[in-house]
């Protein structure tokens, strides 16, 4: 986990509710350059839908969606790590 603090553009959203959840992570991808990935921490069930989702509706791509902890079971309560893609 302490490699994914330590990049560039990392959010930590597993506080937040929708929509705050999509508003916050929409800022980070706005103060990227094109082409730069972002990590998001992310958990519950609402985030997890609807994060990724708008993500590609606006144009981004998902790169990956991985529970954080592999081992655990497939629990949108245990958070769960979103790489993005600013196109």
């Amino acid at each position: 986990m302490s490699a994914m603090i330590a990049a560039p553009f990392f959010i930590d959203i597993t506080g937040d509710v929708c929509p705050l959840t999509f508003v916050k992570t929409k800022l980070l991808l706005e103060k990227m350059p094109v082409g730069a990935t972002a990590t998001v921490r992310l958990k519950g069930a609402q985030p997890l839908d609807n994060v990724p989702r708008s993500v590609k509706a606006h144009g981004h791509e998902v790169v990956s969606l991985a529970r954080e902890d592999r081992a655990a079971e497939a629990d949108p309560r245990v958070p769960h790590i979103l790489v993005v893609r600013r196109c």
